[in-house]
């Protein structure tokens, strides 16, 4: 089956389950799952019930579909995302975005774990995404481009809408909440980055390190939505003082985060409200 009809296969089943189109999806990282208890839930779907989906094997990763309300706007969750270092291939890992994009989601909250470059950064802090940079040697659009997806060579100049960064600004002033902005830059994993990879990436600008999101974000541009990302800067990946590192250290820290973000993404949607 070609991908294209995998993608809608798994939309028409979304589609007779679900009653409204959400408004806002939202993809939760390592650790986030906390996000999900601020939502409203009215159902929930398994990744292994949607047609053709792939299924999360990485630590800290539910795998389900939460869709509700979120201070009474529709949402989807994604409680676990894919990785490409799970095996999958670009389109596989993205195909949940295209899965959005197709049920009509007009906004895409990402979250992730990251290990933070500045070193000003401390850990258990927010850092709002403002640009990225793609250093998984992979492209999901790579290949033969669907014109009613997007057009062949999407512009990147604002992949993380500039309105909802601004707002995600504000929130975090108005909550009390020390929050970073910056870039992330995104390596294929699953090894945490050697000392000589973290002098690198900071050198190129990186902010904060992960192994996820930039995928998510190509996508989400090609298909037109806006886009909020927050990273929750679970570590320092100082290559001048690097500590062994453990996932579940990952984990951990990024629980603690969680309802920071959970609150600026909350109050995101307040303001969004005022504006439409």
């Amino acid at each position: 089956m070609e991908y294209v009809e995998k993608v809608k296969e798994a939309v028409k089943f979304l589609e007779s389950k679900i009653e409204k189109t959400p408004k806002v999806a939202i993809v939760l990282g390592s650790g986030l799952e906390k996000i999900k208890n601020a939502v409203e839930i009215s159902m929930r779907v398994k990744y292994t019930d949607i047609p053709n989906f792939p299924i999360s094997t990485a630590p800290g990763h539910a795998g389900e579909m939460i869709f509700g309300k979120w201070n009474g706007t529709d949402v989807v969750l994604m409680n676990g995302r894919f990785h490409y270092y799970e095996g999958y291939t670009m389109k596989d890992v993205t195909m949940p975005i295209r899965v959005f994009q197709l049920l009509g989601v007009q906004y895409l909250f990402v979250t992730n774990a990251a290990g933070g470059l500045n070193h000003s950064f401390e850990t258990g802090h927010p850092m709002i995404i403002t640009d990225h940079i793609n250093f998984m040697g992979d492209n999901p659009l790579m290949g033969k481009n669907v014109d009613e997806w997007g057009v062949r060579f999407p512009d990147m100049s604002s992949a993380y809408t500039p309105k909802l960064v601004e707002l995600a600004k504000e929130a975090s002033k108005e909550l009390g909440i020390e929050c970073y902005t910056g870039v992330y830059i995104s390596f294929t994993g699953p090894s945490f980055e050697t000392p000589a990879e973290l002098k690198m990436a900071r050198y190129f600008g990186a902010d904060a390190v992960g192994m996820s999101t930039v995928p998510e974000i190509i996508v989400a541009s090609h298909a037109g939505l806006k886009v909020l990302g927050i990273s929750s800067i679970t570590d320092q990946a100082i290559a001048e003082d690097l500590k062994p590192l453990t996932a579940e250290e990952v984990i951990e820290m990024a629980q603690k985060t969680g309802e920071k973000i959970a609150r600026i993404f909350e109050n995101v949607l307040e303001k969004l409200k005022g504006i439409e």
